[in-house]
């Protein structure tokens, strides 16, 4: 069957570089290293990212990058 259009792939992984303009590039569960940006919600209410923190990742279905949606 296939998966619905709003349910969204999401992944664990842990921030391993901070890049310029709020982009991370973080290394999931599966060892996969993807480019990430930061969710609206978590720019709005200031919830900062360093490296080293385990990020709750929202994986676009086109493949490239990545949405953080929590800071676990």
């Amino acid at each position: 069957m296939d998966k619905d259009k709003n349910e969204k792939e999401t992944a664990v992984g842990v921030v391993e570089e901070a890049l310029p303009n709020t982009l991370f590039r973080v290394t999931l569960d599966n060892g996969e290293e993807i480019l990430t940006f930061l969710a609206g919600k978590m720019r709005m209410h200031r919830i900062r990212v360093l490296v080293g923190d385990k990020v709750l990742v929202q994986i676009d279905p086109y493949g490239g990058k990545g949405r953080i949606t929590k800071r676990l």
